[in-house]
């Protein structure tokens, strides 16, 4: 099993900038690879970012391309998710979760996330 912190969310002002962080522990050898998702208040949960293990492959939301990076410590833990030019629309929680990538999946997103954190909210005023 694979454990999951987010920290880092809170309030910020539209065309501000936020980081936020995932932390795993426990069998964290298994996971191939780690995303970001977020669910805004009566919407479904949508895939925003993810990254490999090695950090070399990642895979981001189309809308927030340019302003939403993923990456990971070069120890390979944590793995952030800077935040630039954030919208009201951006307003979710945002949830890390995991994959063990038992099958191949020709993008990141494609996979199932099997473990999850209990989120971090993250909040953007117009």
């Amino acid at each position: 099993q694979v454990q999951l912190v987010e920290t880092g969310g809170g309030l910020v002002q539209a065309g501000g900038s936020l980081r936020i962080s995932c932390i795993a522990s426990g069998r964290t050898s298994d996971v191939h690879a780690t995303g970001w998702f977020r669910q805004a208040p009566g919407k479904d949960r949508e895939f925003v970012a993810a990254i490999d293990w090695s950090g070399s492959v990642t895979d981001l939301k189309s809308s927030v391309r340019g302003r939403f990076t993923i990456t990971r410590d070069k120890l390979k833990n944590p793995v952030y998710l800077p935040m630039d030019n954030l919208k009201p629309d951006d307003t979710a929680v945002y949830y890390c979760a995991a994959t063990g990538g038992a099958d191949y999946m020709p993008r990141l997103h494609n996979y199932k996330y099997t473990n999850w954190g209990q989120g971090t909210q993250v909040t953007v005023t117009s």
